[in-house]
């Protein structure tokens, strides 16, 4: 998988069992390793919004887990500082001036040449 430009990882990360994202991390951002990785990843927060998701559930069946803006940021950061990236985050879909968006975006570009 080495060698890419560019990696779009869309509503992809919520499906990992949490014990085994740190394989994927180090798979997509210490060998696979392209300048630009797009993630993308469902705001938890938003959830409240859905009148036909009960509340405490997941959006989908084979979600292991959603995070908030602050969970994913925090994630974010500390993944991008660990593989030498920077990442900017970026609003997915109509905006709630408290819940946020219902998707959340992380930009993740190689800073180490």
């Amino acid at each position: 998988m080495e060698g890419f430009d560019a990696a779009a990882v869309i509503e992809v990360v919520e499906h990992h069992d949490p014990p085994r994202l740190s394989a994927f991390e180090r798979v997509l951002f210490e060998f696979a390793k392209p300048q630009t990785i797009v993630l993308t990843t469902p705001n938890r927060e938003y959830n409240v919004t859905w009148e036909t998701l009960p509340a405490g559930q997941f959006r989908h069946p084979d979600h292991r887990f959603e995070w908030t803006r602050q969970e994913f940021q925090d994630w974010a950061n500390v993944i991008a500082g660990r593989f030498g990236y920077t990442v900017r985050f970026v609003a997915v879909g109509p905006e709630d001036e408290k819940l946020g968006p219902p998707t959340q975006m992380g930009i993740f570009s190689w800073s180490i040449q």
